[in-house]
């Protein structure tokens, strides 16, 4: 009875060690990556820090640049965004291992098109507000990939990246 105690404190002993936050508390990491859309590839770059160890808030700016045909016309538009984002995650509450990330959570951002002014199309400048599912893949300490799928930004479908904490 002894070694089964001492094997099921042993096993969670490991488990609650190798389970942590993938970014501890008050480090930051940074990201850079395209956004998948329907109109043209946006870039992006952001950060993150984490104030606790299952949320973390970020910024991010981001720009993209396409051309549009509308009327007869072929318009060449582009936008550049500043979001804010806060991200709620997993690691601790699944005990998922900290190589992965994963999260969920909402932005809100403002985004300028800038445009012909005869351009009479869809895109305005103005808020947005959205909210975001991802996860991330660390290969070592300090570098990996993340995939985030999302909707109501600068990035209706989602983007990939690369992460490096700082």
């Amino acid at each position: 009875m002894k070694k089964l105690f001492l094997s099921l404190g042993l096993m969670l002993l490991v488990s609650v060690t190798y389970a942590q936050n993938a970014l501890s508390v008050g480090r930051n990491q940074f990201n850079v990556g395209v956004g998948l859309s329907d109109y043209g590839l946006p870039v992006y770059v952001g950060i993150d820090h984490a104030v606790s160890r299952d949320f973390t808030i970020g910024g991010e700016l981001s720009y993209r640049s396409y051309n549009e045909y509308w009327h007869d016309y072929d318009y060449h538009l582009n936008s550049i965004g500043l979001s804010g984002n806060g991200n709620l995650h997993f690691n601790n509450l699944l005990n998922i291992p900290r190589n992965w990330d994963f999260y969920a959570g909402l932005n809100v951002g403002f985004y300028i098109w800038n445009s012909p002014h005869d351009y009479d199309g869809s895109h305005t400048t103005g808020l947005g507000l959205g909210a975001q599912v991802g996860g991330r893949y660390y290969f070592n300490n300090k570098i990996g990939v993340n995939l985030e799928i999302g909707g109501g930004n600068e990035f209706n479908g989602g983007k990939i990246g690369l992460t490096i904490k700082l």
